[in-house]
């Protein structure tokens, strides 16, 4: 994309909360990109849910609210299909002047873990399942959607309803061409079990990439549907009586030679695999947070309800927090099935990957893997009950410390004990708005 040739265009980087910080610019600075042209507090990556600064942090008036400096991620420009006037987004992350990265920059943040699995020569290849909703948000509490063809209320559940796909054929046609426009490489939507969820899934490819796109997706998501009249939230629960939306995330580990180091040419995987599983395991409770960082995605997390609150691990089981999907040997994945759709996927990845890498690096070995309902399962490691017990948690487990820096545990529980101060003085019934299309 010729970025001289557009009017303006954008840059951005990814908060704490996977929002969109940065600016618009002229095309006069498409040349000067990498020669850090664009500056930007250090704070902007690290406010609240709302944008606001947080109280406290060392990053505002204790530092003067120093600047860092913007440069492209090497994702290079691509088009946002949900404006009207052609423009572009460049993807960045932030830096200190002396070329530092960040700490506070979730992007950095799986950065050094995926550098992590380099050193041994290996390299990550993930892939995203996102769920959303689709809903009406203009009245006081949020509605279900008017079906584009009959004009009427959705009211049931349509789970794999091509029916309900075609209703608003429109939409994902929009959404697939996004797709297509942006390099994001969709693959397979279904009807799923809440009333106007639906779930995308991605393709498998480099991590880092795959974190990219999902941020990216996400975007392009919400954004689509405001153009076609109505919303789409990632919120982990936008009914209190209904289906949650989650995302789910697959990856396996590549040697220098391409072998997957998950593959025994079986079923049941490598003593790598078991020991990934074991490190995905033990951080899992300390990692609450991280899969679950909002107030709202606490009432997804509740058991029997397809959101798993035990650390287990299964063959084919879509009950434990972690599935071993079957398959050809060749593909053999672990699939993390714990994270709310209102995640940070830069951060989500970062936690999966770091745990894998630690329980490998400790060469941990799992319990036995669990059969039937893993809800029915005794004695399960938990996650966090509730947000502010998983605030704690991620300020103090020791695995945690071992995979994000601690300058970002810091910024991460200072924003989140800010947001629950600052929900404590909104009404309750008025909170969904505040979710509805930022997270």
């Amino acid at each position: 994309m010729d970025l001289s040739a557009l009017h303006t265009f954008r840059v951005a980087a990814c908060d704490l909360n996977g929002q969109m910080r940065g600016k618009r610019v002229p095309p006069s600075y498409a040349s000067k990109l990498d020669k850090g042209a664009v500056r930007m507090p250090f704070s902007a990556l690290n406010v609240d849910l709302w944008g606001a600064d947080i109280d406290g942090s060392p990053l505002v008036f204790e530092s003067g609210d120093a600047d860092g400096v913007l440069r492209p991620t090497g994702r290079g420009p691509v088009p946002v299909p949900w404006l009207d006037t052609a423009t572009a987004l460049v993807p960045m992350c932030l830096y200190h002047d002396d070329g530092t990265p960040f700490a506070g920059d979730p992007r950095h943040a799986l950065s050094a873990v995926l550098d992590r699995y380099a050193e041994r020569g290996w390299s990550v290849v993930a892939a995203t399942e996102l769920e959303f909703t689709l809903l009406d948000a203009s009245g006081d509490q949020p509605q279900a959607p008017i079906n584009p063809v009959t004009g009427r209320r959705l009211q049931d559940e349509a789970v794999l309803s091509m029916a309900e796909m075609d209703a608003f054929d429109a939409f994902f046609t929009d959404l697939y061409d996004g797709c297509t426009a942006m390099g994001i490489p969709a693959q397979t939507a279904i009807s799923e079990s809440g009333i106007g969820q639906f779930e995308i899934n991605l393709n498998h490819q480099d991590a880092l990439r795959c974190a990219d796109d999902t941020w990216l997706f996400k975007g392009l998501t919400r954004g689509l549907a405001r153009k076609h009249g109505f919303t789409a939230t990632f919120m982990a629960k936008p009914y209190a009586e209904d289906a949650g939306n989650g995302m789910h995330v697959h990856f396996s580990v590549i040697d220098a030679d391409g072998q997957n180091i998950f593959d025994d040419g079986g079923a049941e995987g490598t003593e790598l695999l078991r020991s990934a599983v074991a490190g995905c395991l033990a951080a899992m409770p300390g990692s609450t947070l991280i899969f679950a960082p909002h107030g709202n995605s606490y009432t997804r997390l509740v058991p029997g309800a397809h959101a798993p609150t035990g650390a287990s691990w299964a063959y084919e089981n879509r009950t434990a927090a972690l599935r071993i999907p079957g398959g050809a040997p060749a593909a053999r994945r672990i699939e993390h099935r714990v994270a709310g759709g209102d995640i940070n996927p830069y951060l989500m990845l970062a936690a999966v990957l770091g745990a894998a890498l630690l329980g490998i690096e400790d060469a941990l070995q799992p319990p036995a893997p669990i059969s039937g309902n893993a809800y029915e399962v005794a004695d399960l490691p938990q996650l966090a009950p509730d947000w502010s017990s998983a605030i704690s948690a991620f300020e103090t487990d020791r695995l945690v410390a071992r995979i994000f820096p601690a300058d970002l545990i810091r910024y991460m529980a200072m924003t989140k004990r800010q947001e629950i101060a600052r929900f404590a003085e909104r009404p309750p019934e008025s909170h969904w708005l505040s979710y509805l299309e930022s997270v």
